[in-house]
C-alpha cells in the first residue's frame, strides 16, 4: 500500500525476497508455531479437564462461555484492523507504528468503557444475567491486547516464532496458576477471568521486551487516515468472522439456559482442538507469507494450495477421531456429568474443519487486498446463520444448532469462498486437488471406525485398536499427496534441459479496496 507524501512513504519499493529465503523463513517459522501451538493447548487441555472434573459445573462453564464470547467479538475489532499494517505494508514499520499504537489504544479504551457501562445489559440479554461481573474483569484484555498488537506485529512480520513461544509459555504459566488457585478457592468462573487478565499482562510485558523500542506513541494525521482506510474494513470483516463463531453461544444462552450452554461450550471447545493446533499455527505465519507472495498470482495459487493441503491433511484424522469416539471421549476425560455434550460434538467437528479452511482462505483474501469480498462473505454468513440457528436450537437443543452451523457453512459459505478465491486467482481445481486424498482418508477412517466400533464395543483396549487401525487407513490414502505436501509435485517441475520463462514482474497493485 502506498500512503501520502507526508506520511513519509508509508511504503517503499517493492522488492520480493528471494523465494528459497522466503520458503525457508516460513518454514522455520511454521514449525516453532506448531511446537508453540501443540505445547500450549495440551496444557490448556489439561487445565480444562481439572476445571471440569473437580472445580466447575456446567452451569459456571456457561457463565465462562458468554463472558469469552463478548471478549473474542471485542478483540477481533478492538484495534480498528490498523495493526495489521505493521505486518502487510512494505517499508520500514516503525515510522508509522507509534500513530498504529495510538489508534489502537485509544480504539480499545474506548471500547473497554462502553462494554463496563452496557455489561448488565449485555449479560442480560443474552441469558445469564450473573455474567456482568465476569465480563468487566475479563474484557480488560481488550485494552492490554490494544497496547501488545504493535510489538506482537512486529514479531509476527519477522517470523520470530521462537521469542512467541516463549511468551506464550510464560501467559499460559501465569494465567493457569491464577485460574486454578481462584477456582479452589470458590471463585467460579471469575477464576477465567483473573487468569485471563493475567496472562496478558505477561503477554505484553514479553512482546516488549521482544520488540525493543516499538511502543511509542505518536500521531500523524496522514498515516492515521492511511491506516483507518486500511484498518476499518477489515476489523468490520473480522468482527463479523468472530460473530459468525461466537453467535451460536449467544443463541444457545439466550434460548436453552446456561446449564445446556455448558454442555455446548466444553463440545465446541472440543471441536476447536484442531482448530487451535492446526490453524492457529499456519496462520501465525499464512498471512505474512501471502502477503510476500501477493503479487505474484502463480506462485500465490501454488503456496495457498499447498498450505491448505497441509492443514487439511493434518486436520482430518483429529476431527474424525474426535467425531467418531465423541461419547467415550468426553465421559473417559471429563467424566459422565458431561455426557450431554457428546451429541453435539460428530457435528461441531465437521464446523471445525470448515472454519480451517475458511480462516486459511480468509487470510488469503486479506493478503491480495479483496477486503470488501471478505466483508461481504461473513455478512452473508451471519444473516443466514442467525435465523437457522434459532430453528436448531429451539427444535433440537444443543444438536440443531449444531447442525444448522454446518448447514450454513457447508452448503453456502464454502461456495461463496471458493468463488472469492477464484476471483482472485486461486481456482477451484487447485483447491480440490489439496484437498481430496484427505477427504478419502477421512471417509475411510470413518468407516473404520463405524465397522469396528460395532464390531467391538467401546471398551478402552478396543477404541484404541481401533484408532489405530482407522489411522494406519489414513495414512495409507494420504500417501500419493506426499510430493505436493512438500512443493516438489512431479507435476509442477520444470522438465530437464528445459529453463521455465519468468513469470513477468508485476507492478506493485495499491491497496485501494
Amino acid at each position: 500500500m502506498t500512503g501520502s507524501g507526508a506520511t513519509g512513504s508509508v511504503t517503499d519499493e517493492h522488492t520480493a525476497p528471494a523465494p528459497p529465503a522466503l520458503g525457508r523463513k516460513v518454514g522455520v517459522a511454521a514449525r516453532w508455531s506448531l511446537v508453540n501451538t501443540v505445547v500450549m493447548r495440551l496444557g490448556n487441555f489439561a487445565t480444562g479437564i481439572i476445571l471440569a472434573r473437580f472445580f466447575l459445573g456446567p452451569e459456571a462453564w456457561g457463565v465462562y462461555g458468554i463472558a469469552q464470547t463478548v471478549l473474542l467479538v471485542l478483540l477481533s475489532a478492538n484495534e480498528l484492523g490498523v495493526s495489521l499494517a505493521i505486518v502487510r505494508w512494505e517499508g520500514d514499520p516503525r515510522r508509522f507504528a507509534p500513530t498504529v499504537l495510538t489508534l489502537s489504544a485509544l480504539s480499545s479504551c474506548l471500547l473497554y468503557t462502553a462494554l463496563f457501562a452496557a455489561a448488565p445489559a449485555v449479560a442480560g440479554v443474552l441469558g445469564s444475567p450473573e455474567a456482568s461481573g465476569v465480563l468487566r474483569v475479563m474484557c480488560l484484555c481488550v485494552v492490554i491486547d490494544g497496547v501488545a498488537q504493535v510489538p506482537g506485529g512486529f514479531l509476527t512480520r519477522e517470523f520470530a516464532q521462537g521469542k512467541r513461544m516463549i511468551i506464550d509459555g510464560l501467559n499460559f504459566v501465569l494465567s493457569t496458576s491464577v485460574t486454578l488457585l481462584l477456582a479452589f478457592e470458590g471463585w467460579g468462573a471469575m477464576s477465567f477471568a483473573w487468569g485471563a487478565v493475567a496472562g496478558n499482562v505477561v503477554t505484553l510485558i514479553g512482546c516488549r521486551m521482544a520488540a525493543p523500542g516499538t511502543l511509542k506513541f505518536g500521531w500523524d494525521p496522514a498515516q492515521a487516515r492511511a491506516l483507518l482506510g486500511f484498518g476499518l474494513p477489515l476489523a468490520g470483516a473480522s468482527m463479523l468472522a468472530l460473530a459468525v463463531v461466537n453467535v451460536d453461544t449467544m443463541v444457545v444462552g439466550a434460548t436453552l439456559g446456561n446449564v445446556a450452554l455448558g454442555f455446548y461450550v466444553l463440545a465446541f471447545n472440543i471441536s476447536g482442538w484442531p482448530v487451535r493446533i492446526i490453524s492457529e499455527a499456519a496462520r501465525r505465519v499464512a498471512f505474512a507469507g501471502f502477503s510476500r507472495l501477493a503479487d505474484s498470482p502463480q506462485a500465490l495459487a501454488q503456496g495457498f494450495s499447498r498450505a491448505l493441503g497441509v492443514v487439511i491433511t493434518g486436520t482430518v484424522p483429529l476431527c474424525v477421531l474426535l467425531a467418531g469416539f465423541a461419547g467415550p471421549a468426553i465421559e473417559l476425560i471429563y467424566g459422565s456429568r458431561w455426557a450431554p455434550a457428546a451429541a453435539a460434538l460428530p457435528w461441531l467437528m465437521a464446523l471445525g474443519l470448515i472454519r480451517i479452511g475458511s480462516e486459511l482462505a480468509y487470510d488469503c483474501l486479506v493478503a491480495i487486498g479483496q477486503r470488501r469480498s471478505l466483508f461481504l462473505v461473513q455478512g452473508l454468513w451471519l444473516a443466514a446463520l442467525i435465523p437457522v440457528l434459532l430453528a436448531g436450537a429451539r427444535l433440537n437443543g444443543i444438536v440443531g444448532a449444531s447442525q444448522a452451523h454446518v448447514l450454513v457453512a457447508g452448503g453456502l459459505v464454502v461456495p461463496v469462498f471458493l468463488y472469492a478465491l477464484s476471483r482472485g486467482g486461486i481456482g477451484v481445481g487447485r483447491i480440490a486437488r489439496a484437498c481430496a486424498w484427505p477427504f478419502l482418508g477421512g471417509a475411510v477412517m470413518a468407516a473404520v471406525i463405524l465397522g469396528l466400533e460395532r464390531r467391538f464395543g467401546d471398551g478402552l483396549p478396543a477404541l484404541l485398536a481401533t484408532a489405530a487401525t482407522a489411522l494406519a487407513g489414513y495414512t495409507v490414502c494420504v500417501l500419493p499427496s506426499r510430493g505436493f505436501l512438500r512443493g516438489v509435485d512431479r507435476g509442477e517441475r520444470p522438465h530437464r534441459g528445459r529453463r521455465r520463462s519468468p513469470e513477468p514482474a508485476r507492478p506493485t497493485r495499491q491497496d485501494t479496496r
